[in-house]
């Protein structure tokens, strides 16, 4: 690298490669390690990510990212982006000190493999999935000439607003819990594998959490006993501070010259908000910039398996991994950085999760999407009319020492079908408040974000707010086919999208603000997008809650630093969700046709 630095690389040449037969370099830049690679490593998919593109040949590279396994120098958590005046071309020797980041190890890895690396074509691709995704994106700034094609994979994108550490303020407990106690092992050196922090075997999380108390005990010593320096880093920058700020690489991503091909799942629990506002940040910024975007049922990425074809009790009734790679993306590679074919993809390519079909549109989110409110109720009414009369309110004890489960599973590590989840083990419980329309007369298909907008009031100091969109089936629902777990889908309340709000965020990530006990107040915040149609005769549900744990983790409802609360802070709250004139809560849908 431009600093002297080395990283570690591991090279795929086809045989054939030489001047009469030139490939193109296709990268992946990674946290996890470049190795173990060979042929025995790679039974199903070869050399390459795919076996589709291993079958089309390119030189693969894979590369430790600084700091990681076997590459040279200091890692950072998301490293934060350099100002546009230090991107491009190396420095010359003797002019000084020489910044890096992302965007430069990788412009400084593609220059040495064009120089040193016979049988390339002189043209770059790169892709990676999650973290590696954040790393394709990082890409993007001061790209590299020779950089044709990108394509962020579910990419890790802003952590406090919406990926893994964080969702709008509050932390993602249990994920973050188990990731950093593998991947936040001290390095003082390069090295071929790490071992975990702390040896520990969970079996129902939900327990093993609750007994743990507080979250500042997590620093045990038989646990993280501080050893974790990101582990310790989320949680000291417990508001959007300059910290997180800088690890948004979305106001970097301008100039963006190579063609981008941005890949997420609707049941992605990682990076879901990553992929859409990656495409979002490129669109805004970049008029005229070739950026396409594909969501399909998946989750974390799921588009690389061999076959996903069905997911929980839920059919799809097509591979449809197979099909994004072979229609997606094989042909953009094979377009962008050998001249091969075409690629007529349309702007977004969305799969509607209501009608297991794809859908093709020209913008994202469509611009015919009509937005339409549902009003929070009496009586539990989910209704498009505005409330006028009726009680003012509905209330529930939010209980720290209680909390909603975010799951009926009973296991230790995070059940991936949550986002599909029937929340009818969640709507038995006092303290979740549903809301449902009549059955609907028509299909109605809902494409792009959703808006959230309650009005609220404690008598604590602080809450969470976690609102759930939910497709209710017909009693007379037909059970999956083939069905060999007996399950019957009859009035099953499907999860379609769900998000916590850190209320204390509500008007300022930055600056958080205190609640007035017992005053009504607004709490305004936009669920991630949804492609799904609620087909006639079902109903739509919302389900509002304070605690959705382990996966979150648990507001005293105080308003105290929770990262360093003692037991003792963790209150019960009356929370009041209104439903009255100058305070109607509504959820606010963008919905394609009448």
């Amino acid at each position: 690298m431009r600093d002297g630095v080395k990283l570690y690389i591991i090279l795929y040449v086809p045989l054939d490669a030489d001047r009469a037969h030139p490939y193109p370099l296709l990268m992946e830049r990674t946290p996890y390690s470049a190795g173990p690679r060979g042929e025995t490593n790679y039974p199903v998919r070869g050399p390459g990510p795919s076996r589709e593109l291993s079958e089309e040949k390119y030189i693969f590279v894979y590369q430790d990212v600084r700091g990681r396994y076997l590459s040279e120098g200091q890692f950072e958590e998301v490293t934060p982006a350099l100002a546009a005046a230090a991107l491009g071309k190396p420095r010359r020797a003797g002019a000084g000190p020489a910044p890096h980041d992302e965007s430069t190890d990788t412009y400084d890895t593609i220059e040495w493999l064009l120089k040193n690396v016979p049988g390339n074509n002189g043209k770059v691709g790169i892709l990676g999935i999650s973290y590696p995704g954040f790393y394709a994106t990082a890409s993007l700034p001061g790209a590299h000439p020779a950089l044709k094609a990108v394509s962020p994979q579910a990419p890790v994108t802003d952590e406090f607003i919406g990926d893994d550490a964080r969702h709008n303020g509050a932390f993602f407990l249990l994920d973050n819990f188990d990731f950093t106690n593998y991947f936040d092992v001290p390095r003082p050196q390069p090295v071929a594998k790490y071992d975990e922090l702390f040896d520990l075997k969970i079996t129902d999380a939900y327990q093993f959490f609750l007994k743990l108390g507080p979250i500042k005990n997590a620093n045990a010593p038989q646990y993280f006993n501080n050893r974790a320096r990101i582990w310790n880093e989320y949680l000291q920058h417990d508001t959007y501070d300059a910290y997180w700020q800088a690890r948004n690489i979305r106001a970097h991503l301008t100039g963006v010259r190579p063609a981008v091909l941005t890949v997420g799942g609707w049941y992605d629990a990682e990076d879901m908000y990553g992929a859409l506002h990656t495409y979002q940040a490129i669109e805004k910024q970049n008029p005229g910039a070739t950026n396409r975007l594909v969501m399909g049922p998946w989750t974390h990425g799921a588009w690389s398996r061999p076959d996903w074809s069905k997911f929980g009790p839920y059919d799809f009734g097509q591979n449809t991994a197979q099909y994004y790679r072979q229609t997606l993306e094989t042909p953009f590679f094979n377009y962008y950085l050998k001249g091969k074919g075409t690629f007529g993809a349309p702007e977004a390519t969305m799969f509607d999760t209501g009608l297991n079909q794809w859908k093709d549109y020209p913008t994202w989110p469509p611009k015919v999407a009509a937005n339409r409110s549902f009003y929070l109720s009496e009586a539990g009414q989910l209704s498009n009319t505005m409330p006028t009369t009726g009680a003012p309110a509905d209330e529930y004890i939010s209980d720290p020492a209680h909390p909603v489960p975010y799951t009926a599973a009973i296991q230790g590590g995070r059940n991936n079908e949550y986002l599909i989840e029937d929340q009818r083990f969640a709507a038995q419980r006092p303290d979740v408040l549903t809301y449902q329309t009549e059955p609907l007369a028509a299909d109605l298909t809902v494409a792009g974000p959703l808006g959230v907008d309650l009005w609220v009031s404690t008598s604590g100091t602080d809450a969470d707010f976690v609102v759930k969109l939910i497709d209710v089936l017909p009693d007379d629902a037909p059970a999956p086919m083939p069905n060999p777990q007996r399950l019957n889908l009859g009035g099953a309340q499907r999860l379609v999208r769900a998000d916590v709000f850190r209320g204390r965020f509500r008007n300022s990530f930055e600056r958080p603000e205190a609640f007035q006990p017992n005053v009504p107040t607004e709490v305004k915040y936009e669920l991630n997008d949804v492609l799904h149609t609620f087909k006639k005769g079902h109903r739509l549900l919302v389900q509002v809650q304070s605690t959705w744990f382990p996966l979150v983790d648990r507001n005293p409802q105080q308003f105290v630093n929770i990262s360093t609360a003692e037991a003792a802070d963790f209150k019960k709250a009356t929370i009041r969700i209104y439903h009255e004139p100058g305070h109607a809560s509504a959820l606010t849908l963008p919905v394609v046709g009448p």
